[in-house]
C-alpha cells in the first residue's frame, strides 16, 4: 500500500472481529512506530500491550467510571455521558489489543508519543488492521490503579491508548472539508 492510500484510507475503527491479533504483528506496528521523529531524537517511548480480555474489561470499566467523575454536568455532549453510563458500553469496541504509547514527560514528550501513535496507526492501516486511539481512557491510565494495571513505572506517562485488530466492515471513504490555508508571502 503506497503511504497516500494509508493516509486517505485510515480511519478510526470500532467494529472489530474476535480474530487475535498476532505478538508478531504487533511488534511490527510498534517497529514502525519508532521510526517517528522525536525531539532530540530522544527516542523515549514505552510500548504497553494488553491483550487479556478480562484486563481490557477491567480497563474499560474504571475510565468510563474516571471520566464519569472528571465530567462536570453540562460540559460534555448528553450522548457521550449515556454511552459511558452504560454497562454494555465497552470503551474499547472489543478489539482483540490495546497498544499503550507511553513517554516519561519532559518538553515535546506528548508530541513525540503522537508522531509514534500516527506512524503505527498508518501502519495499521496498510496492514489491513483497524485502529482507534481511544482517549476517554487516558484520565484513567494516568492514575496510579492505571498505572498498576499496565504495570507502568511512576514516572511514565501514558500518552496514546490505541486499539487494535481487524475490522468487521470496510471503511468508507469519509469527506473531507478543504483545509482554511493562510498564504503569508
Amino acid at each position: 500500500m503506497e503511504i497516500l492510500e494509508a493516509i486517505r484510507g485510515r480511519r478510526a475503527t470500532r467494529m472489530f472481529t474476535p480474530k487475535p491479533v498476532a505478538a508478531g504483528r504487533l511488534e511490527q506496528l510498534i517497529a514502525a512506530s519508532i521510526q517517528a521523529p522525536s525531539a532530540m531524537n530522544r527516542q523515549a517511548w514505552h510500548f504497553t500491550v494488553v491483550r487479556n480480555a478480562a484486563l481490557l474489561d477491567r480497563i474499560s470499566d474504571r475510565s468510563k467510571a474516571r471520566m464519569l467523575q472528571l465530567m462536570a454536568p453540562g460540559t460534555v455532549p448528553n450522548e457521550l455521558r449515556q454511552h459511558l453510563e452504560n454497562p454494555a458500553f465497552h470503551l474499547f469496541y472489543h478489539a482483540p489489543a490495546l497498544v499503550v504509547i507511553s513517554t516519561p514527560m519532559g518538553d515535546w514528550a506528548i508530541e513525540d508519543a503522537a508522531l509514534a501513535a500516527q506512524n503505527l496507526m498508518l501502519d495499521a492501516c496498510a496492514q489491513g488492521l483497524g485502529t482507534c486511539w481511544i482517549g476517554l481512557a487516558q484520565r484513567w491510565l494516568e492514575t496510579e490503579e492505571g498505572h498498576q494495571a499496565l504495570k507502568l513505572p511512576a514516572h511514565l506517562l501514558p500518552v496514546a491508548p490505541i486499539i487494535v485488530g481487524y475490522p468487521a466492515e470496510p471503511h468508507p471513504p469519509v469527506p473531507r472539508n478543504a483545509p482554511v490555508i493562510d498564504w503569508i508571502d
